[in-house]
């Protein structure tokens, strides 16, 4: 056998075509670095662009969200039956529906800082609207049905009114799940917090009565369809700069048919200041305002708090008010500052306040006869009644003093 011995020859590559010198390596790296920059700046753009598409895909959707949200509650709000109620007056009509927008630029979006108060029923915020007015608009707190009949009700009547004497209605949102108010902006409380936290001289309190009677009188008398307040009390009214009063919240205010004497409803309003008559028949009339309006004097006289004050026998404020002045004891119950700086015009403000809180409507005077009496003893230079006028009050009734010249 024969061995034979092979010999092999293995070609080895060359060192540079495996190894790349330093300059092509750094070559090579840098387009590495430069594609995965690429891909990288590629890829984040195309992040930037999808969340951007979003943000404004997700804007688009809040807005449609929001304006669908707002024909709902302006259709739920009753807003077409408004519109409705406002088109006889064009004028009225194009101010009255105001938007959500407007209210949230002039508000800040109801920024805490823009609030002028608020209560158990909502906040009320003072702001001045794109035509520059000044007004307070009031946010409800509570959705209620009624309270929303009663905010449409209310927005119905003020359309309707103008009177220097009654708080302005500048227009209404019914773009919100509850209703918003806006006012003219009265700057200066309500009667009741002038005539207990501070006081009022006697000339200021017969000039606001007579402004309330005129105000009351235009109401029940003046308008295409005469208009019961239902609820007057010194709360609703209220005071600007001057001491100029301001008749305000008619949201249980009800139209009364030229035809008709009252209508029978469910009994609203403010005990002390309700009417009996009305709270026991429930059927009211415009002699229900003039009760609470004699109330009201009863206040202006005493400067006593209604709900807090009770008689030695127990009896309440204008029941012992009554009973003092047929007694010939006036003075026991008067507000000092009322018997130091008033004269015997203070005794008829008191006989007509009487007169008013008779329990009988019909024995009650219209708030046409008490403006006009008012107004005769703010104007008359000596306050004298003379005997004509004393004998009418004796016999319960109320005499009409021929304005002088």
């Amino acid at each position: 056998m024969y061995q034979h011995t092979g010999i092999f020859r293995v070609s080895l590559p060359a060192r540079n075509h495996w190894q790349p010198c330093p300059a092509q390596w750094l070559h090579r790296t840098r387009q590495a670095a430069c594609l995965s920059t690429g891909i990288g700046v590629g890829s984040g753009a195309s992040v930037i662009v999808f969340i951007v598409m979003v943000f404004f895909m997700m804007q688009k959707y809040k807005h449609q969200r929001a304006t669908k949200l707002r024909h709902k509650f302006f259709e739920q709000n009753r807003g077409q039956l408004l519109q409705q109620l406002v088109s006889q007056r064009v004028d009225t009509a194009e101010r009255m529906i105001i938007s959500l927008e407007e209210l949230e630029k002039a508000t800040n979006n109801f920024d805490k800082s823009r609030e002028l108060g608020g209560g158990g029923h909502g906040t009320v915020y003072k702001e001045i609207l794109s035509d520059l007015h000044v007004v307070a608009i009031k946010k409800p707190k509570v959705v209620v049905q009624k309270e929303i009949g009663e905010f449409i009700n209310e927005v119905a009547i003020l359309s309707q009114v103008n009177h220097r004497n009654v708080v302005k209605l500048y227009g209404c949102c019914l773009e919100t799940e509850v209703p918003m108010l806006v006012y003219e902006f009265v700057s200066n409380g309500t009667l009741y917090d002038h005539l207990h936290a501070r006081s009022l001289s006697w000339d200021d309190r017969l000039r606001i009565a007579t402004e309330t009677a005129k105000s009351l009188a235009y109401l029940h008398s003046s308008v295409s369809i005469p208009i019961i307040h239902r609820d007057i009390k010194s709360v609703n009214i209220l005071l600007d700069d001057t001491l100029t009063s301001k008749v305000a919240d008619f949201g249980a205010s009800r139209y009364i048919p030229m035809e008709q004497s009252g209508v029978t409803t469910m009994v609203q309003g403010t005990i002390g200041y309700l009417d009996p008559m009305y709270f026991y028949t429930s059927r009211l009339t415009d002699k229900s305002d003039v009760y609470s309006f004699g109330v009201i004097l009863v206040e202006l006289l005493t400067r006593k708090k209604l709900f807090s004050y009770m008689s030695s026998g127990g009896d309440s404020l204008v029941a012992n008010f009554v009973t003092l002045l047929a007694e010939g004891s006036l003075l026991q119950i008067l507000d000092p500052r009322v018997i130091e700086e008033g004269g015997i015009e203070v005794e008829e403000v008191a006989k007509l306040a009487v007169t008013c809180v008779k329990i009988k409507g019909e024995d009650r005077p219209t708030m046409r006869q008490v403006e006009m009496t008012l107004e005769c003893l703010q104007t008359s230079t000596d306050h004298v009644l003379d005997g004509q006028v004393a004998e009418e009050f004796e016999r319960g009734g109320v005499a009409i003093i021929p304005p002088s010249t």
